[in-house]
């Protein structure tokens, strides 16, 4: 199966905090959630793999092309939400619209739209006014508009209602049916992540602690709730912190 990304051994470091050896693959077909506490290094690493920052050792590599020397053409086939809005404020949702028609090549403003009124997103309102489920689902019709291959997308339902969430996640299941794409999700919200994703990798302190198929986990992993004085004496060998 072809690997939409690949990450061998990436390195960053920062005052107080690196980020070290982390590698993990993500195969086209699939969703991949990317999991950890805030600081873990989730948003690094994106930032990373779409040379935002620049590392400092290791190797990214997308649709099989480093990211640096193939920069501009994988971010031509790449969907990317934060979890925060991007688009200036006195911006409105037509505006966005024309905007992106001139940056990508397969802009499809007949999508962008479908997505805006889906989302009850009104095309008049600047977005210094949207709320802020708002305007991610506006990030959202956005990065799915160019129709890309690859959707990376850091805590991007994070500020959704229950019911809008759900809708999100349906549209990225719906998205992977061509197993050409892929989807990299970074989400605190476990239960999304059991719901959408195939594998699973999780980050602590800035390494990689495991990546493997989410259904593996369900079958080997659980949490365990016990006192201090039973906790004591389990062997440790087998536990993941």
């Amino acid at each position: 199966m072809e690997n939409l990304l690949e990450i061998r051994g990436l390195c960053r470091s920062y005052a107080g905090f690196s980020l070290e050896d982390v590698s993990f693959s993500l195969p086209a077909g699939s969703i991949m959630g990317l999991v950890g506490e805030n600081g873990a290094g989730k948003t690094t690493t994106i930032r990373l793999i779409l040379n935002e920052l620049r590392r400092e050792g290791g190797s990214v590599r997308i649709f099989g092309e480093d990211n640096i020397r193939g920069e501009i053409r994988a971010k031509e086939q790449i969907g990317v939400v934060f979890d925060e809005c991007c688009f200036h404020g006195g911006l409105r949702a037509g505006d966005v619209g024309e905007i992106l028609r001139r940056v990508f090549k397969t802009w499809d403003g007949a999508l962008f739209g479908k997505y805006r009124r889906e989302f009850e997103l009104p095309e008049k309102k600047k977005i210094s006014e949207y709320s802020r489920g708002m305007k991610m689902k506006l990030s959202i019709a956005a990065a799915l508009a160019h129709r890309p291959r690859l959707l990376i997308l850091d805590e991007a339902t994070s500020g959704l209602d229950p019911v809008a969430r759900s809708g999100i996640l349906d549209i990225l299941l719906d998205f992977i049916q061509d197993e050409r794409r892929g989807v990299l999700f970074s989400s605190h919200i476990t239960s999304d992540l059991e719901r959408i994703a195939d594998f699973v990798t999780y980050l602590h302190a800035g390494r990689v602690v495991f990546s493997r198929p989410k259904d593996d986990l369900l079958d080997r992993c659980g949490i365990l709730r016990c006192g201090a004085s039973q906790l004591g004496g389990l062997d440790k060998s087998g536990f993941v912190r």
